[in-house]
C-alpha cells in the first residue's frame, strides 16, 4: 500500500494539472470504489474550479470553488493518469480499471485507475473536514511544525503497546506506515517491541529517545519523498525493511536484520544495535 512519501509524490505530480483548473465533465465508470459515491458527485464537481491539491497523511485533499473538499485515497493499487490531449489526437480509450475520469477545461483528463477497489473518494462540505471520519482523529503531520519530540511524547504518554504498534496509530502521528515505523526505528536505534510508554515520563513529557525518534521519523520520510520522485518505494533500498537475514547497514554493528509479526503486519529490526 502506499505510504505518506509516495502520496506526497502523487500530489506533487497532479498539483500542476488540477491546480486552478475547472471541471468540465466527470464519468463515473461504476458505482462504487471501496464505499459508494457519495450523492450528486458528478453534480456536485461539475464547474468547480480546484483552488489548491493538499495532502492530509494517505489522503489527497482537492479543495474546490464551492467550499467543499474532495477526499482521495489511493487504497493498495489506486493510481492517477494524466492525458494532456490535443485537439488531432483521438482520446484514450479507458482500461477496465478506470473508474473515474476527471475532465478538466484544458481537455486534459485525470482518470483514477483502481485494480482492487480499496481506495475512494468523498465529498465533505465546507468546514467539515474535522469531523469527518477519515480525517477527523489524525494525529499531527510528520513533517510539520506541530509534530516534534512533545507531541510525540504527549501521544505515547501511559501506551503500553510496542513502540511500532503505537507509531501505526494515526492518532498518534498521521501518515506513518508499516514500512517507514521499521525504518525510522532502525535510525533511532530503538527496538520496535519497547513499550511506547517508556518514550515519556509519566508526566507526558519527552526523553533523549523521543527526540531521537522524533527526528529519525521526519527523516526517513523526507529522504522517501525524495527517492519517490525517481524509483518510488517499490525500488528503494531499505535499511531494515524485507532485508531479513542480511547484514545490519549500521557500520560496526554486525547483526542480522529479522523479521517478526506485530499486529498482523511485518516488521523488521537488528536485535544488535536496537534497544
Amino acid at each position: 500500500m502506499p505510504e505518506l512519501p509516495e502520496v506526497e509524490q502523487v500530489r506533487r505530480e497532479l498539483a500542476p494539472f488540477l491546480e486552478g483548473a475547472r471541471v468540465r465533465d466527470v464519468e463515473l465508470r461504476r458505482a462504487n470504489l471501496r464505499t459508494p459515491f457519495p450523492p450528486e458527485f458528478r453534480e456536485r464537481l461539475l464547474g468547480q474550479t480546484v483552488r489548491a491539491l493538499e495532502r492530509r497523511a494517505k489522503y489527497l485533499l482537492a479543495s474546490l470553488s464551492s467550499g467543499e473538499t474532495l477526499v482521495m485515497h489511493l487504497g493498495m493499487t489506486g493510481e492517477f493518469k494524466v492525458d494532456v490531449g490535443r485537439p488531432d489526437a483521438d482520446p484514450v480509450a479507458p482500461d477496465r480499471h478506470d473508474h473515474v475520469i476527471f475532465t478538466l477545461d484544458s481537455g486534459t483528463r485525470v482518470t483514477f485507475n483502481d485494480a482492487r477497489r480499496f481506495g475512494f473518494m468523498d465529498l465533505v462540505a465546507a468546514g467539515a473536514l474535522d469531523a469527518h471520519p477519515t480525517i477527523g482523529g489524525l494525529g499531527p503531520e510528520p513533517l510539520s511544525e506541530a509534530f516534534d519530540a512533545v507531541a510525540l511524547a504527549q501521544a505515547l504518554r501511559g501506551k503500553r503497546t510496542p513502540i511500532k504498534v503505537a507509531l501505526l496509530d494515526q492518532a498518534v502521528v498521521a501518515g506513518v506506515g508499516n514500512i517507514y515505523a521499521s525504518e525510522a526505528l532502525h535510525v533511532a536505534r530503538l527496538s520496535p517491541f519497547r513499550k511506547a510508554a517508556t518514550l515519556a515520563t509519566p508526566a507526558g513529557a519527552p526523553r533523549e529517545t523521543t527526540g531521537r525518534l522524533a527526528t529519525a521519523i521526519r527523516q526517513v520520510l523526507q529522504q522517501a519523498i525524495a527517492r519517490a520522485s525517481r524509483a518510488g518505494y517499490r525500488g528503494a533500498r531499505f535499511r531494515v525493511y524485507d532485508r531479513a537475514g542480511e547484514p545490519c547497514l549500521r557500520r560496526g554493528c554486525g547483526g542480522t536484520i529479522r523479521r517478526r509479526t506485530q499486529a498482523g503486519r511485518s516488521t523488521f529490526w537488528c536485535p544488535v544495535c536496537q534497544r
